[in-house]
């Protein structure tokens, strides 16, 4: 009989802990078989402030799961986030040592351990290598094994934390005496599962817009060519309307849900809106324009630092990004975003409508994440363009506990 194990997919948000477990029988496939939602305390744009407000939240979502399912948790894939991720494009290269002029699985090995080489300050530890194409004296090449050429070069997304935030949020899990198997950035988690092969093939960019942060990720011919992470969210639109409006920041995030919109238009200035809508003593109107101009302030700020950290990084070439822009994330909800995106990148753009293969609940965008972290623990990363290498990372963060 082939053995189960059952798989946490955990997501530590500013605004919300997301517990997605799924089981494992062999070979035969994953079943997501519960799930749970919490409150989350102690943590600010996606980085844990307060060890032990956290930990409780994320360790009663734990429990919550584990009790709605009767289940034991056997490994955690965990989702990382946070302004104190930084990624580096990393060019390695090699001189092919045979005689005949073929590439060796040596020369290989030789250019992917010069890409990897660069070392980091000691308060800093790599969390992913994401592998980019080899080329063969100048020219692209998908495998270079038994070619004839001169020097190989392959280069690497490498993307590097702050040891203590990430060792933090591996301490919230210790702390329940479980152990995280895999971490996995929030934006490549997401994209793994909302994009189809050609998509990324064509080129895509996936933006995830949490509570706390937004985190992006570019695709160009199928390779992850850069990841990042604005330090906004919809949580601070829901300030900026409880500034803005003078009212509370559950009014606040009520008028985001029900008639917010991410883009302001001339008609809005006739249309007023109700704050509560019961229109008992205290409720009042508001223009719509008031609303609308808020939010989307706030939005286009966070496409514009996205679009200008691309540009900066000479990757914004809208023929390379066909497939255009993907948006996830509880902010994606927000009516209009796909217009203000298409406002400001140029670009077509929608906002995801989840994997198909899981139930219509857990297709909302706040469970993308936790979708794509089982994707990686089913899969175990078998696609090389996607491919993480973390047994390092782990076994220098076990070093970090002692």
């Amino acid at each position: 009989m082939s053995q189960s194990r059952v798989i946490a997919a955990i997501e530590i948000g500013t605004s919300k802990i997301v517990v997605l477990l799924g089981e494992i029988i062999g070979d035969s496939g994953l079943n997501i078989i519960g799930h749970s939602v919490g409150s989350s305390k102690g943590v600010k744009k996606g980085v844990i402030t307060d060890l032990d407000k956290a930990s409780d939240c994320v360790h009663a979502a734990i429990l919550r799961a584990e009790e709605n399912t009767q289940t034991r948790i056997d490994e955690v894939y965990l989702a990382q986030t946070g302004q104190h991720l930084i990624g580096n494009f990393n060019l390695g290269s090699s001189n092919i040592s045979a005689s005949d002029g073929l590439v060796r699985r040596a020369d290989i090995d030789a250019a992917t351990e010069d890409a990897k080489r660069r070392s980091l300050p000691a308060d800093r530890i790599y969390i992913h290598h994401i592998q980019n194409p080899f080329s063969l004296d100048g020219s692209p090449v998908e495998n270079p094994l038994s070619k004839e050429g001169r020097q190989l070069q392959i280069g690497y997304w490498s993307v590097h934390g702050d040891s203590e935030a990430v060792s933090d949020s591996l301490r919230v899990i210790r702390g329940i005496d479980l152990d995280v198997s895999d971490m996995i950035i929030s934006s490549i988690a997401s994209g793994t599962v909302l994009l189809e092969e050609s998509e990324k093939e064509n080129g895509a960019l996936v933006i995830d817009i949490g509570g706390g942060t937004t985190d992006y990720m570019l695709y160009r011919k199928g390779y992850i060519v850069k990841t990042g992470v604005v330090p906004v969210g919809g949580d601070h639109i829901t300030n900026d309307l409880s500034i803005g409006l003078r009212i509370s920041r559950k009014n606040a995030e009520g008028f985001k849900l029900k008639d917010g919109r991410a883009y302001y238009q001339s008609e809005d200035r006739e249309e007023k809106v109700w704050l509560i809508g019961d229109f008992t003593i205290g409720d009042r109107q508001y223009p719509l324009a008031a609303i609308t101009k808020i939010i989307e302030a706030r939005v286009f700020e966070i496409f514009d630092i996205i679009k200008e950290q691309l540009v900066d990084a000479d990757l914004f070439e809208p023929s390379d990004i066909a497939s255009g822009v993907i948006l996830t994330g509880g902010t994606s909800r927000l009516m209009g975003i796909e217009e203000a995106a298409h406002r400001r990148f140029g670009l077509e753009a929608r906002a995801s409508e989840g994997s198909q293969y899981v139930s219509e609940e857990l297709r909302a965008p706040e469970y993308s994440t936790a979708i794509g972290l089982l994707h990686y623990a089913l899969t175990g990363q078998e696609d090389n363009q996607e491919q993480v290498k973390s047994y390092g990372l782990m076994r220098r963060l076990v070093d970090l506990f002692n």
